[in-house]
């Protein structure tokens, strides 16, 4: 499954280069891609890791970028 969110107020181009590779790492993600420009984030989750890996990914975001809101597209 392909998931895409806004990471709006992304500010850091190295912290979006961080929060793609540590949530590339995530168990059941592949392709994950963080666009600096357009603030997006996309990768493909395993089915039955979405609800989990979502949870994670949010708690990197939150942990590298405070001000950074995360909002599903």
């Amino acid at each position: 499954m392909k998931r895409t969110f806004i990471l709006e107020d992304l500010d850091c181009a190295h912290c979006a280069a961080k929060i793609q590779e540590e949530v590339g790492k995530l168990d059941g993600v592949s392709n994950c891609v963080v666009t600096f420009l357009t603030t997006k984030m996309v990768y493909d989750v395993e089915d039955d890791k979405d609800k989990e890996v979502e949870k994670k990914m949010r708690a990197i975001v939150k942990q590298m970028e405070p001000d950074v809101e995360v909002i599903s597209k």
